[in-house]
């Protein structure tokens, strides 16, 4: 397991190094602006130890003596991950309820979404008209034939879109998906999302699956620019009634052993204020979720996003299922 600057080191050796310490999945960058913000308003320091993988794993062996307070991460799965491994605790306060919907909390407060992303398509601007990509269920249909890039099937958001999928339509359709899909793919599953972007510009494929906050980390780059710009995000929805676009989250829990309990909950909280949703969001590219606030005018100019409203509770659920047929269709093979 890599970890940055060994602060994890200091933490284990060090517990009261600061009010709040949190093991985080989330880059430096984007997450020092939220810290920096909270201890300006309230005073109360934030040490964070940022980890590459591992980071339930690390509570476990732990345990009471860990000296995280709060974990931050991305996806459904890896929340559930540590609700299931049971090193976070129930947190359930009224600011927390009046400022995250309910579809996008744990109903037992064991975690909570800070910002949402769209997993959408990314579309060659020469290659394929706007209107073209409507559904995700189109994505199976023989017209794209050898026009498809994706990352590996059993990533994690490739397996949360497989859940939905899954949760709309069950086995049967969604492993028939699966097939179509792999039978479009232009290469084998491989790379990031990022990368995906990079064949279409390269003309290896006309359309991926990508999550949006992507655009604005390439659109940041220098060298990813030119592939940002030669796509255009389409926002497919399941072709279902009600159904949407599908999306995932970044979130955060309150850990098991949080020594810093009181000031762990200022911060939790402090991250559901449209202040800091704001600043989070802006960051990451993603979508805020506290009621009235905005996304930043760069993720407006994307379109408008018609969010799916499965709760991602299900997501949950239906991984082990999607995870299987996943295998089954061999669908990196």
């Amino acid at each position: 397991m890599r970890l940055t600057h060994a602060l994890p080191l200091i933490l284990a050796a060090t517990p009261a190094l600061a009010d709040v310490n949190i093991y985080s999945y989330r880059q430096p960058e984007l997450i020092a602006p939220l810290t920096e913000a909270f201890t300006k308003e309230t005073g109360i320091q934030v040490n964070t130890a940022y980890l590459v993988e591992g980071l339930t794993e690390r509570l476990k062996a732990e345990g009471d003596r860990s000296p995280a307070d709060v974990i931050l991460t991305v996806d459904i799965a890896r929340l559930k991950e540590a609700v299931d491994a049971e090193v976070t605790q129930p947190l359930m306060t009224d600011t927390l309820q009046a400022n995250i919907p309910a579809e996008f909390h744990d109903p037992d407060g064991l975690w909570w979404g800070m910002t949402s992303r769209a997993r959408i398509v990314y579309a060659s601007k020469d290659r394929v008209a706007p209107g073209e990509v409507t559904t995700y269920e189109d994505l199976a249909d023989p017209k794209w034939k050898g026009r498809i890039c994706t990352r590996s099937g059993m990533h994690t958001y490739m397996i949360g879109l497989t859940s939905a999928y899954l949760a709309h339509h069950g086995p049967e359709e969604t492993k028939a998906w699966l097939e179509g899909l792999k039978a479009n793919l232009a290469r084998r599953p491989q790379g990031n999302d990022r990368a995906q972007v990079k064949a279409i510009w390269a003309g290896e494929c006309d359309i991926s699956l990508g999550n949006t906050y992507y655009m604005g980390e390439m659109l940041a780059d220098d060298e990813q620019r030119e592939w940002a710009n030669s796509v255009r995000l389409d926002f497919p929805v399941f072709d279902v009634e009600g159904g949407g676009t599908h999306v995932n989250i970044s979130g955060v829990a309150l850990t098991k052993s949080a020594k810093n309990k009181e000031d762990a909950i200022r911060f939790i909280e402090f991250l559901s204020s449209q202040a800091a949703q704001e600043i989070y969001a802006e960051a990451n590219s993603e979508y805020p979720l506290a009621p009235g606030t905005e996304a930043s005018d760069l993720v407006k100019s994307w379109g408008d996003l018609k969010a799916d409203n499965l709760p991602l509770s299900d997501l949950a659920a239906n991984r082990a299922e999607a995870l299987r047929l996943t295998e089954e269709v061999d669908y990196d093979g």
